[in-house]
């Protein structure tokens, strides 16, 4: 328990942190990027704390474990909100642990929501730090149809919300791109055997694979698509593949595999330099490798710190009539808000072994 706090919601007048509850996923298959996710987290605040906090306050952050099911990470981070222990909640999670913890904390306290998603959040004070399909899928999809004549898709995804929709997206984008969905399957998140998936890929006859699995889910798929030498003629692009992932899936397992991101570590822009160079120097040589996912919690603690000095205090209606006019510098570049989320470049990298190399911004 922090201390200067109230068991029943209330503040005293001169605490001087302001809590925050960092979400990420340390268990499971999202828990690939939770190591990451802090360090970005943590680095975020410290940064904003060297250069005289929030309101004159330095941000604390304290880790939940966001990879359980998602009622109970509503029910625990409800209770923190509700004891008056965090003043503002951000991370990457998945889409169904976000659906359940945003109606519990909604207009009590500021949410900054990391992950890419499939779009078309509305509750009251969550801010979106992520890429919508819109602007990340169907740019990729269409770049495909251009350059390698991918007409066909296999959609392969987990079976909760955000794979779900973004293939209701894709469908549709499918079309646009004078293209067709030949099959859709989904399977239970933690999913390791692909057997049955991999003989319906091969049926199906796909230019690509849509691949919308999460973290560890999609390390497997990637090493038995590579085990049936699926990747001599089939493609595979992905809206949420980091360098975790690649080098959890080996070397031999990548060959064609397309990501679309508004961050890879490879990005060689000023801000994006900048930042490996600090995170390197903070951490070190061996700390968790830089990828989209951690750095989108960088980019939410940047956002929150934005969205509380332009409204000069952490009152979510304040926030949100301000958002519309929030900018802040991260390695993604200078971002602004636009209807609570972030109006961003994205870019589409090609797996190379191990690494990204980034070929288009799209």
């Amino acid at each position: 328990m922090s201390e200067g706090r109230e068991l029943d919601g209330e503040r005293r007048p001169a605490d001087p942190t302001i809590d925050v509850a960092l979400v990420i996923p340390l268990h499971g298959s999202a828990g690939i990027f939770g190591p990451s996710c802090e360090l970005c987290g943590q680095l975020a605040a410290e940064e904003v704390n060297s250069q005289g906090g929030v309101l004159a306050r330095e941000l604390r952050l304290a880790v939940v474990d966001g990879s359980g099911p998602p009622e109970r990470v509503a029910d625990e981070v409800g209770a923190l909100v509700g004891a008056g222990l965090v003043d503002a909640v951000v991370g990457w999670h998945i889409s169904a642990v976000r659906q359940a913890v945003a109606p519990r904390i909604a207009g009590r306290v500021p949410y900054v929501y990391t992950a890419l998603y499939e779009g078309g959040e509305r509750t009251p004070g969550v801010f979106m730090a992520g890429e919508t399909p819109g602007r990340q899928l169907l740019p990729a999809m269409r770049w495909l149809r251009l350059e390698h004549g991918v007409r066909s898709w296999c959609i392969v995804g987990d079976d909760y919300v955000w794979p779900r929709i973004t293939a209701k997206a894709a469908r549709a984008y499918a079309e646009l791109c004078d293209g067709r969905i030949s099959d859709e399957i989904f399977v239970p998140l933690g999913t390791t055997d692909f057997g049955r998936v991999l003989e319906r890929v091969e049926r199906c006859r796909a230019d690509a694979v849509l691949m919308l699995l999460v973290g560890e889910d999609a390390v497997h798929f990637n090493r038995a698509f590579a085990k049936a030498d699926l990747h001599d003629r089939c493609r595979r692009l992905s809206t949420l593949m980091d360098e975790n992932m690649l080098l959890a899936s080996g070397a031999g397992s990548t060959r064609g595999i397309c990501a679309t991101a508004a961050y890879f570590e490879s990005l060689a822009t000023p801000e994006s330099l900048d930042f490996g160079w600090r995170y390197t120097q903070r951490f070190g040589a061996d700390a968790p490798t830089l990828n989209s996912l951690g750095e989108s919690c960088y980019e939410g603690v940047l956002m929150l710190a934005a969205l509380a000095r332009r409204s000069q205090n952490l009152d979510v209606r304040a926030m949100c009539a301000v958002a519309d006019s929030v900018s802040y510098e991260g390695p993604r570049g200078e971002l602004r808000m636009r209807d609570r989320h972030v109006d961003q470049r994205v870019y589409l990298a090609e797996a190379s072994d191990l690494e990204f190399d980034v070929i288009a911004q799209l």
